[in-house]
């Protein structure tokens, strides 16, 4: 961000301050030749014996107040330390209280010095305040504290100093006095309130990485299933997100709240399971925890504003860069972007807003405000080191810029927003970044006095508790009020920009390559695309989806978060994950496979069964039977399909054969849709038709035997007549006449022919058309 060489304190006429620039040139003369005639103390590393300004190590671990005013007293602890390879004698700890800094950069290039500079670290505030150290051995470290009254500091007018804690003493090898270390920071003064204050907003981020598996047990409940059990310890006191909460609560801070963060702990506040690394379950303990945590955020955040980022905070640069020409994966954003604010407002009875879009470190370009804006949102939050001031502004503008479309680019203060980064668990590193942010802060106040702008400071997505506890001392030092001011992120988004101001968006190849690197691939999003539209055909069958839809949906949206930045495999495993769990559960829907069938009879039944081994029932399908030679055996075509959970239906299909032999039916389960669903199952029928030939036989054999039956009841009959004929017209003892008797046929007398033998005496059996129709039907399933 651009600057002016120095900030304004009045309107000076141009010769007024050419004078006084003169005079500080003249006056500088004198001085720069007398430190020249002082012998100069190389480096440590030049020296043999290891002495030099860096020989100790100064620590500068509190400074309170932060920001003093006229009454105070300041005082500075912290611990020296003897690197030399010798004792160091007749030393002493003081105050060096070095000039105003007239510059942000030049309060950079203060922060960088290591070395002891005697222009730059002024002259020590002498007196009784200092503090003597007789002896300090090679190795040994020593505490100490120095206070002094801030009137005896005897501060000029409002700026920035540099404020030091030096050793001076001596070393074998240089028995005379000289600086062996010194610890540098910055005291911010100004001790009544500016005429116009500088409008501070500070994001408090409340974003975790994901905790959730998509999977749920088959109870009634659902018991959600976490993939390990770290979050109860950033929930429990000390951890990093309760510190967020304790801390946040009275600081005048806008929350930026992860939904999927909400949803995940109270998730934990019932009964939950933990994933162990054998793939097995075990009950989850700190249910207790995530309610007192879920407490502790509701009345924190009672009546303040709230901004909501899409569900499972997506990484919008990747699906800028990598996901928009992957069909659908832009439709995810606007999905989480809906499931925000629902969120958000269940679990915390507060309406969020979700019109507010924050790539990752503030970095857009084009394509990722396009994106960005792409699902309702119209501030997008960047840094004013991704749209950098092109037009020389001697002063850091306001936040708010108009970039065209309704959008309003919200441009966080990079030097601000980067402040507590790093490793701030030691106190001297949280000490020093304390000051170093309040004297930023007074400097762009005092950048242009008559001003009146609005700054917005966006840290870190996921700070550490300890980076946590530095930025709440930061903000706690802004508490008076002197130079700034606290608003909303709403109202920052909404103040008067500057009309020098840069306002145009960077194009594509400005976006850091270091940042490219970590985006997720475009494979990732194809991946995460296919698991959805798995998900699509699978809902539409289920007569609870809900209990799938909602679980999976989620883990889906979370597979595409900015977490996952700088864990590539953590994040390919994780979507590997859901997918394989949603193939498990369409898999619980089969068809069990048969093993050879065989039909007797022109017409049977063929049944196949179909297993639900969910705890829901399904719906909305059909089930289609194939034959593979219809002209040997048709079937009919489709039946539907209703199975409640953790059962299996057996559906019959009607066939007619038409011919002997082996077909092969093929049997498929389709969405009403006609979308197939999961894998075919084929199996052999073999045909047993009884023939035409055979049945001619057997309706042949049958007429043989009632023709033979016929015959015989007839000659019986006529037999029968005779005998009483001839017995009425001649005696008894009459003689035989030949001529008249009915001559018995010759052979043996006729026997019944034996069923199905086709025979009958000499009658030749009718070998004539099927005059019968052969019905019934049966069937044989082996299963």
């Amino acid at each position: 961000m651009a600057e002016a060489a120095q900030f304004q304190r009045t309107r000076s006429a141009p010769a007024r301050w050419w004078l006084r620039r003169t005079a500080a040139v003249l006056v500088g003369v004198p001085l720069l030749a007398g430190l020249l005639q002082i012998p100069a103390a190389p480096p440590a590393d030049a020296e043999p014996n290891g002495t030099g300004s860096r020989t100790v190590d100064v620590s500068i671990n509190s400074l309170t107040p932060t920001a003093p005013t006229d009454d105070d007293t300041v005082t500075l602890t912290g611990t020296v330390t003897n690197n030399g390879r010798s004792t160091i004698t007749d030393a002493h700890l003081g105050l060096r209280l070095g000039p105003t800094l007239n510059s942000r950069s030049a309060i950079d290039s203060a922060a960088k010095r290591t070395g002891f500079a005697h222009g730059a670290d002024g002259q020590e505030v002498g007196g009784k305040h200092t503090v003597d150290v007789d002896k300090l051995l090679a190795g040994s470290t020593r505490n100490f504290s120095l206070s002094i009254p801030v009137e005896d500091l005897d501060l000029g007018s409002d700026g920035i100093y540099q404020l030091g804690v030096a050793l001076s003493g001596q070393t074998q090898s240089r028995q005379y006095e000289q600086v062996l270390g010194i610890e540098r920071t910055f005291l911010p003064w100004q001790p009544s309130a500016a005429d116009r204050k500088t409008q501070v907003s500070f994001l408090w981020p409340l974003i975790s990485s994901a905790h959730l598996t998509a999977r749920t047990d088959s109870d009634q409940e659902q018991t959600r299933i976490f993939r390990d059990d770290s979050l109860a310890s950033e929930l429990a006191p000390g951890g990093r997100l309760q510190q967020m909460v304790a801390l946040g609560k009275d600081l005048p801070v806008t929350w930026v709240v992860d939904p999927d963060l909400l949803a995940t702990v109270e998730a934990m506040t019932k009964n939950y399971k933990v994933m162990k690394s054998d793939g097995t379950t075990t009950a989850g303990r700190n249910q207790t925890v995530a309610k007192q945590w879920l407490m502790d955020l509701q009345d924190a955040v009672d009546g303040r504003e709230i901004v909501s980022l899409p569900f499972a905070d997506p990484d919008l640069a990747s699906l800028a860069h990598r996901g928009k020409d992957v069909s659908g994966a832009l439709g995810h954003l606007k999905s989480a972007t809906d499931l925000a604010s629902r969120t958000v407002e269940t679990i915390l009875g507060t309406k969020p807003r979700t019109d507010f879009a924050w790539p990752v470190n503030g970095a857009i370009d084009s394509s990722v405000v396009d994106v960005a804006t792409s699902a309702g949102a119209h501030n997008v939050i960047t840094r004013s080191d991704s749209l950098r001031e092109t037009g020389g502004l001697p002063y850091s503008p306001t936040a708010a810029r108009p970039i065209g479309r309704g959008n309003t680019a919200v441009v966080a203060d990079a030097r601000l927003s980067t402040a507590f980064q790093g490793d701030l668990s030691s106190a001297e590193g949280s000490t020093l970044a304390v000051q170093e942010f309040l004297a930023q802060t007074l400097m762009v106040t005092m950048q242009a006095p008559e001003k009146r702008r609005s700054i917005v400071i966006a840290p870190q997505r996921i700070p550490t508790a300890s980076q946590a506890r530095t930025m709440a001392e930061a903000m706690a030092g802004l508490d008076g009020e002197r130079w700034t001011e606290a608003l909303d992120l709403g109202d920052a988004a909404k103040a008067k920009p500057d009309q020098a101001a840069t306002t145009r968006v960077p194009d594509t190849g400005s976006y850091p390559g270091s940042l490219r690197k970590q985006e997720l691939p475009t494979e990732g999003f194809i991946e995460v695309q296919r698991t959805q539209n798995s998900l699509d055909r699978f809902q539409v069958i289920l007569s609870q989806p809900d209990r799938v839809v909602t679980p999976v949906g989620n883990a889906i949206m979370r597979g595409m978060s900015t977490s996952w930045r700088g864990d590539a495999r953590g994040a390919a495993d994780y979507r590997s994950s859901v997918k394989g769990y949603l193939t498990d559960l369409s898999q619980s829907i089969q068809l069990v496979q048969k093993s050879t069938q065989t039909l007797s009879g022109r017409s049977a039944t063929i049944p196949v069964t179909v297993q639900n081994n969910l705890v829901q029932g399904i719906e909305g399908m059909k089930l289609v039977l194939t034959s593979g030679q219809p002209n040997r055996l048709e079937v009919d075509e489709q039946q539907a399909i209703k199975v409640e959970g953790g059962h299996s239906q057996s559906v019959k299909f009607d066939t007619t054969a038409n011919a002997n032999g082996t077909v092969w039916v093929t049997a498929q389960l389709y969405t009403d849709d006609g979308t197939p669903y999961g894998d075919s199952m084929t199996f052999r029928v073999k045909v047993t038709e009884i023939t035409s030939t055979v049945m001619l036989v057997i309706a042949g054999g049958v007429l043989l035997l009632v023709l033979a039956g016929i015959r015989m009841y007839t000659q019986r009959k006529r037999a029968t007549a005779r005998e009483a004929v001839d017995g009425a017209d001649s005696p008894d003892t009459a003689p035989e006449d030949p001529a008249t008797e009915d001559p018995a046929p010759e052979g043996p007398e006729p026997q019944e022919p034996e069923a199905g033998s086709g025979q009958q005496g000499d009658v030749t059996p009718d070998t004539g058309p099927e005059s019968g129709d052969a019905s019934g039907k049966g069937e044989k399933v082996d299963r």
